[in-house]
Parts: structure tokens; C-alpha cells; sequence
């Protein structure tokens, strides 16, 4: 077995201050295509994403590993989260993967949430946002 980690997980895990407990989810994937076996993944099958984000992945707009930022100053919440290959997104820190931005937005502020308007990419953009590009000529 071997375990490969995103660089962004790696700078987390070192910017962590001595009293700062960070909460780290593995879920199992496939490993990535390699030339030496042909282009096959060693003793896995491909991720087909799936759920409300799958299109999204599918298109290349978003893809496994884009980390997502959510922030209500107002309230004091804030949170990040990953999205996985079968198109779910690990909430820091939350203990299951969500299958639905929105799920995983009522996690965060404890009622029911839009996530497709506060789940935010790296540039800022909304899911909803990225969601319209899929329907833009």
C-alpha cells in the first residue's frame, strides 16, 4: 500500500500550530494510470463520479482533489472541503464524505443550506456559478 498526498495537505499539516488538531480523512481511490502497467491502475477499477457534482467532474470543471471554501463571518463559521473522484466532498474535520454541496453546507451551519451558492473553488467561484458554465453555448 502506499499513500500519495496533495501538496496542499502537506503545507496544512506543517502551517498547523503546536495546539491545532488537524483532521485528516482518507477514503480509498484508484491509483493513477501508469505507463508500466499499460495504463491500467494497479488492482483498481476507474471512479465514475457520481451525484449532483459528477457533471461538473466530468466536464473539468472541478476535479478530485480541488479544495472548496466556505466562510459566513457574520456567524463565525468557515470551512474547507475536498472534492473525491466519485464526487463527494470531505468536510475538514467532519467525519463522512456528503454526497450533495447542500449536505455538506447543513453540516457546517447546522440547518438546512444552500451549498450550490456558498461552497466556493479556489478563484471564488460559486458551484453555482460553474454550474451555469455547463449550460452556457
Amino acid at each position: 500500500m502506499s499513500l500519495h498526498f496533495d501538496s496542499s495537505l502537506v503545507a496544512r499539516l506543517a502551517a498547523a500550530g503546536p495546539d491545532e488538531t488537524v483532521h485528516i480523512t482518507l477514503s480509498l481511490d484508484v491509483a493513477p494510470s501508469d505507463e508500466h502497467n499499460g495504463g491500467a491502475s494497479e488492482g483498481g477499477r476507474a471512479v465514475a463520479p457520481q451525484g449532483p457534482l459528477a457533471e461538473l467532474i466530468l466536464k473539468g470543471l472541478l476535479k478530485a482533489g480541488d479544495i472548496l471554501s466556505f466562510q459566513q463571518p457574520r456567524a463565525g463559521r468557515e470551512a474547507v472541503a475536498t472534492v473525491t473522484a466519485d464526487g463527494r466532498l470531505i468536510v475538514e474535520g467532519k467525519a463522512m464524505p456528503f454526497t450533495s454541496p447542500s449536505k455538506a453546507a447543513s453540516a457546517v451551519t447546522g440547518t438546512a443550506s444552500n451549498g450550490w451558492a456558498m461552497w466556493r473553488t479556489a478563484t471564488g467561484q460559486t458551484l453555482d456559478a460553474l454550474r451555469t458554465q455547463l449550460h452556457q453555448p
